[in-house]
């Protein structure tokens, strides 16, 4: 199996493209300061995830930004300390600022030359928008949770993905290379629907999952990459040799 063999790249976006973590361990501090939290980086991380991946099961309609504001209020109510709607909203509303890993916006700019680029995020639609803005690219399809009414790893994200790509661009599943982060989120579910996938390790050098619940099992992936800009390495090595 070589990258040069598909014709589109469905993206994760946040863990994958944006560098979410710092984004929420950032935007969480002021809360895990008031509440005298002892928790590491990555401890917090961890607890964010297991609210975060219970309230979208419970509420896979609610918009993701506002997800967040309930899932700040999750945190507070454990952690034993009085919130404002006014600080919830504020977290929910923190997107924005998470920032960009710094090889995206170049491998993005790259791959758009070879590849389609589409985005299956558990997102919603404004939300994006900033995001979208700082990776600087124009992607070819967007699809949201806010779209889907549910959020990965539901089958119902990748079902709708499939649609879409069938019914819109003509592609079929041998022709998409889905490039996510998340083992939980995106290369479990891809394994069912029998996508090829490639492994953005942006945690290579830390343990545990952060800010995504751990995987069912082990999924398998047909590539892994400790970033984006290895991945464009690839890339550029294949098509050198396959033009000797």
């Amino acid at each position: 199996m070589k990258l040069t063999e598909f014709k589109v790249l469905t993206f994760d976006c946040y863990g994958t493209l944006i560098d979410w973590e710092s984004g929420i361990f950032n935007a969480l501090v002021p809360l895990a300061r008031k509440a005298d939290a002892t928790e590491t980086r990555d401890q917090l991380l961890q607890t964010f995830a297991r609210h975060e991946s219970a309230q979208e099961e419970e509420t896979p309609a609610m918009p993701y930004s506002q997800l967040l504001s309930v899932v700040y209020k999750r945190l507070a109510k454990e952690w034993g300390v009085a919130v404002t709607n006014e600080q919830a909203n504020i977290f929910g509303a923190s997107i924005p600022d998470w920032p960009e890993f710094a090889d995206s916006v170049n491998a993005l700019q790259y791959l758009k030359e070879h590849y389609k680029l589409v985005i299956l995020s558990n997102v919603d639609r404004i939300s994006f928008r900033s995001s979208n803005a700082r990776l600087k690219v124009d992607f070819d399809a967007i699809f949201t949770a806010q779209d889907i009414e549910s959020y990965k790893p539901n089958y119902k994200n990748f079902e709708y993905m499939l649609r879409r790509l069938g019914d819109d661009f003509g592609l079929k599943t041998p022709d998409i290379l889905h490039t996510a982060q998340s083992l939980f989120h995106d290369h479990a579910p891809a394994n069912h629907f029998g996508l090829a996938s490639a492994w953005i390790d942006r945690r290579h050098t830390e343990q545990g999952w952060g800010a995504t619940m751990p995987p069912p099992d082990t999924p398998k992936y047909d590539f892994r990459f400790d970033g984006m800009a290895d991945l464009v390495l690839a890339h550029q090595t294949e098509s050198r040799n396959a033009g000797r």
